[in-house]
C-alpha cells in the first residue's frame, strides 16, 4: 500500500514538472535577438504619422526594431547611396528611376497615393482658387512680381519630393524654375525644411504653399490656411518602397528589407493604409494603390508582385 502511494505521488510530480516546463532546467529559454531595419522616408509618411501606426505591426510579425530617418527625397536618396539605411521610401519617380538604374535599389513596390495640393490664405490675395494648378502658379508670380505684398509663396526649397513637384508645375506652366522663379523676388520664399515646418511657415506669413494632402490635413487643425487648388492631373503624388542594392552594399539587411516592402503591399497593410485617418479626419490620409494600379500609372506588378 505504501508503495503504490509513492508510485502516485511520483507520478503526479512528474506529470506536473512536465506540464510546467520544469524537467531540464530552471533558466529561461534565450530571447531571440531583434532584426534591425534601417528605414529613409520622405518627410510625409513621417509626419502624418502613417509609419508610427504601421512599424508596431511589422516589429511584431517579424520580431523587428524598425529605425526611421525622415527627410526629404534628395537627402533619402543620399542615405541609400552610401548604403547607411536598408529600405527607402520616397515620392519622386524620375530620381527614384535613376536611383534604380544607377544601382542603388531593387524591387520597388509603389504602395500609396494621394494628390498634392495648392493651400494658402482663405482671403486668396491671388484670386486663383478652384484654378488649374498651372495657371494658379502663374497667377501668383505674376501679382507677386508686380509688387502685391500680399501675396507670397513658401516654397519647401529643399530638393524633395514636393520641391521636385512644385517645379514640375513651374515647368508646365511655361517657366525655367531657376531663371524665372527662384530668387526672382520677395514674393519667392524658400524654407529649406520639411512639409510640416513649411506649412507652419507659410501659416505666420499667410503665404500659398504646395503641400501633399496627407500631411495637410494631418497638420490642418493647427493652420489657418485653406485648400486653393486640389484638382488637375499634375497633382497626382505616388509613394514607393524600395531595398537597397544588396550587391552593391552586402551588409545591409536583405531579408527583413524584402519582408518590409512585402509588408507595404500586403492585403493586411493595404487596409490599414486606406482607412488610415478617415475616423480623425474624414478622409483617409493616403490611398492604397493594390487596385488603382491603371489610374496611377504603374504596372500592376509594381503594386502586387512580391519580392523573392
Amino acid at each position: 500500500m505504501v508503495r503504490r502511494t509513492l508510485f502516485a505521488v511520483a507520478a503526479v510530480m512528474v506529470a506536473f514538472l512536465l506540464i510546467c516546463g520544469c524537467t531540464g532546467t530552471t533558466s529561461d529559454p534565450t530571447p531571440v535577438e531583434k532584426q534591425q531595419l534601417r528605414i529613409a522616408t520622405t518627410t510625409s509618411l513621417y509626419d502624418t504619422k502613417l509609419l508610427d501606426h504601421l512599424t508596431p505591426i511589422f516589429e511584431e510579425k517579424y520580431n523587428a526594431e524598425v529605425l526611421i530617418v525622415s527627410a526629404g527625397t534628395g537627402k533619402a536618396l543620399e542615405y541609400g547611396q552610401r548604403g547607411d539605411v536598408d529600405v527607402m521610401m520616397v515620392h519622386d519617380r524620375a530620381r527614384e528611376d535613376t536611383f534604380l538604374a544607377d544601382g542603388y535599389g531593387t524591387d520597388r513596390r509603389v504602395f500609396a497615393y494621394n494628390y498634392f495640393v495648392l493651400v494658402g490664405p482663405e482671403s486668396d490675395p491671388a484670386n486663383v482658387s478652384g484654378m488649374a494648378p498651372e495657371a494658379a502658379f502663374t497667377a501668383i508670380r505674376e501679382k507677386g512680381m508686380a509688387g502685391d505684398a500680399s501675396v507670397i509663396f513658401v516654397s519647401r526649397g529643399d530638393a524633395s519630393g514636393t520641391h521636385s513637384k512644385e517645379q514640375a508645375i513651374w515647368k508646365a506652366a511655361g517657366f525655367n524654375y531657376s531663371a524665372e522663379v527662384k530668387g526672382s523676388g520677395d514674393w519667392y520664399q524658400e524654407a529649406g525644411t520639411g512639409m510640416g515646418a513649411t506649412l507652419e511657415m507659410a501659416n505666420e506669413k499667410e503665404a500659398y504653399t504646395l503641400s501633399d494632402i496627407g500631411t495637410y490635413l494631418a497638420y490642418k487643425g493647427n493652420l489657418d490656411l485653406v485648400t486653393i487648388v486640389d484638382e488637375g492631373d499634375i497633382l497626382l503624388n505616388v509613394y514607393s518602397a524600395m531595398q537597397i542594392n544588396p550587391e552593391k552594399f552586402p551588409d545591409i539587411n536583405s531579408s527583413v528589407a524584402k519582408d518590409w516592402v512585402n509588408f507595404m503591399i500586403s492585403d493586411e497593410i493595404q487596409q490599414e493604409i486606406a482607412s488610415f485617418g478617415v475616423d480623425q479626419y474624414g478622409q483617409p490620409l493616403f490611398y492604397a494603390a493594390q487596385n488603382d494600379w491603371e489610374k496611377i500609372g504603374v504596372t500592376e506588378a509594381e503594386v502586387k508582385n512580391p519580392v523573392v
